[in-house]
């Protein structure tokens, strides 16, 4: 490793990957520097029954599209650490492991990264991290009794890590559902501290959700366009799953068979944990969402034309006779905090972001000369923080790239910035 790079980019996953290709293809000399391990996240971060939530078929990473034989199905966690390391190997991926950054600072030539292998000099830096950090666990859980066990959602592996008796989990976004119901699958006892996370259903009028939306341009909505702008990048994911197939997940269904469902955590009290009165409303509030995105569809297949099944309205088969404004600890002997992450870019040293330490960025394209953020949710589209988008994102970032090598090498009277 050389101690001077055009381009340096900072993250190993597919986002770091997907930008080393596109610089590849432009034969811009470059390297990645990974942390940990390549697809660290995916090896380490999700559980062991963890699978896509999104068809494989919208696995676009650029140059290297799912070329499986199961299009509509979803990658189990082995099956995407596998696709991960077959990309890096396609092009070769200048890709050095074990190297982590620790502080980057901006100076008029570009930016220094001072790493555990020394300060490495670039004319311009990619940050592909994305924007899930430093698991983040409450207040609260530096109250409660020392015999219970507590893991983020991060750290999950599977029922057997977790020591005999009943299980709270604790958040009911993508993460929480699913591991509530690998507990649950596992003949755990669960509880469920639900929040106000949306619900999406799996299948409707014949087809996968997905390719509705698809069909319907949902994923080449830009955060310019949306609705809600850049309050996008804030939304909490549907929860659903691929898993055995896919199916939706139906929190009511889990309570009819014993899942013990409460509203939201408040706080800590004389033993018991102190939940929000309201879980009815938070379970009405998924269900709306579900049926929002059914109509969507209806319209369109209206609008359309298309021949699609009818498919009964959905009916609740649960409602909560009562909400219990506590839970007793006595029986629960583990915690598993599906409650996020914080961001930190704190290690980045120019102003380049908001007040809330957010990147102020266009498409990827940072408000400071030569250095870009990429693989963050709704960085432009809702695929960007996925392996369906980052690849667009990437290829318009390496244009960028491109545009500011040339810039800084040709005196500024004769340069032309073709995007104007």
């Amino acid at each position: 490793m050389n101690h001077h790079y055009p381009v340096v980019i900072i993250g190993g996953g597919q986002a770091g990957l997907a930008m080393s290709w596109s610089l590849t293809q432009k034969n811009i000399r470059h390297i990645v520097l990974e942390r940990h391990q390549l697809a660290w996240a995916w090896r380490h971060q999700r559980w062991d029954n963890f699978c896509l939530v999104t068809p494989n078929w919208q696995c676009k990473l650029p140059g290297f599209p799912y070329d499986g034989d199961d299009p509509h199905g979803f990658m189990l966690r082995d099956d995407i650490v596998a696709y991960i390391e077959r990309y890096a190997q396609s092009f070769n991926a200048p890709l050095y492991e074990g190297v982590n950054v620790e502080r980057v600072t901006q100076h008029a030539d570009g930016y220094a990264l001072h790493t555990s292998m020394g300060t490495i000099q670039a004319e311009q830096v990619v940050i592909a991290v994305g924007n899930y950090h430093r698991p983040r666990f409450p207040d609260i859980a530096q109250q409660l009794p020392q015999r219970i066990v507590q893991v983020h959602s991060a750290e999950y592996k599977s029922s057997q890590q977790l020591p005999k008796g009943d299980v709270l989990v604790v958040g009911s976004a993508q993460s929480g559902a699913q591991i509530a119901e690998d507990l649950h699958l596992a003949g755990r006892r669960v509880h469920l501290c639900v929040g106000s996370a949306p619900r999406v259903a799996r299948f409707y009028r014949g087809r996968d959700v997905v390719d509705w939306l698809d069909d319907m341009g949902h994923y080449r909505l830009t955060v310019d366009n949306h609705p809600l702008g850049e309050d996008a990048r804030r939304k909490t994911n549907h929860y659903v799953t691929g898993r055995d197939g896919g199916r939706d997940i139906d929190l009511r269904v889990f309570a009819l068979q014993g899942m013990q469902l409460y509203g939201r955590l408040l706080g800590y009290q004389d033993g018991k944990l102190l939940t929000a009165d309201d879980l009815q409303a938070n379970l009405d509030g998924a269900d709306a969402t579900s049926k929002k995105i059914k109509d969507s569809i209806d319209a369109w297949i209206a609008q359309q034309g298309i021949q699609a099944p009818e498919e009964p309205t959905y009916q609740p088969l649960w409602q909560p006779e009562h909400q219990p404004g506590a839970i007793d600890l006595a029986s629960i002997s583990a915690i598993v905090w599906a409650v996020g992450f914080h961001t930190d870019f704190s290690w980045i040293e120019a102003p380049a972001f908001n007040e809330k330490g957010y990147p102020s960025h266009t498409r990827g394209v940072s408000v400071q000369p030569g250095l870009y953020f990429l693989g963050l949710p709704w960085l432009w589209t809702w695929g960007s923080g996925r392996f369906e988008g980052v690849g667009e994102d990437a290829l318009w970032i390496a244009n960028s790239i491109e545009q500011h090598a040339r810039k800084m090498a040709e005196p500024e009277s004769t340069y032309v910035d073709s995007r104007r």
